[in-house]
């Protein structure tokens, strides 16, 4: 059975974008990005919502660009080789492999893909999180906190209590500090 993870990069106070929905100071470094990229091979699905994959999709075909680091290569073919499905009322196609449309969020369905998986599945975008949240769907937290305070914007969080244990923890050259916990369904 896969677990369902929810793991993006947040400001220290919680936001995963400012308040003009700009997130580029939590791109990752090199040392985070690699890390990220090992994490990345424990996924067999990703659920978007129709945001975050637009972002998403650049990974499609950054392996092409001319002076892509190994690192990036890296990371866009293990993207590429991991299912995608995209929860969107608007969007009309996919414009990557692997790629499944939706048009609504079915907790049900997330259980069956869950306990079906051999692999890990996560969950990208605060706003489709929350669903998977409310659902109690997520089984662990991974966060990269970047050094900055944004004074507001999307948060990571949606308004609900979650008790959680700390699994691991980890600081990187440039500030980020990476949190892993699961959720406690004992408390």
């Amino acid at each position: 059975m896969g677990k369902l993870i929810y793991s993006m990069n947040t400001s220290l106070d919680g936001y995963v974008s400012d308040p003009d929905g700009n997130f580029g100071w939590g791109f990752p470094d090199q040392e985070s990005h690699e890390f990220i990229g090992e994490l990345s091979r424990s996924f067999g699905t990703y659920l978007y919502g129709r945001r975050m994959y637009e972002t998403m999709v650049y990974w499609e075909t950054a392996h092409t660009l001319p002076d892509a680091p190994p690192f990036v290569v890296e990371y866009a073919r293990v993207w590429q080789a991991t299912d995608k499905i995209v929860y969107s009322t608007t969007l009309n196609e996919a414009t990557s492999a692997r790629t499944r449309i939706e048009r609504t969020f079915d907790p049900d369905a997330v259980r069956a893909l869950k306990a079906e998986s051999d692999l890990d599945l996560t969950v990208d975008g605060p706003n489709l999180a929350a669903q998977a949240i409310r659902a109690g769907l997520v089984d662990e937290f991974q966060v990269f906190v970047g050094p900055i305070v944004v004074g507001g914007g999307n948060p990571f969080f949606p308004p609900v209590r979650v008790d959680l244990e700390l699994l691991d923890k980890r600081r990187f050259g440039n500030g980020v500090v990476y949190l892993r916990y699961r959720v406690r369904h004992d408390a």
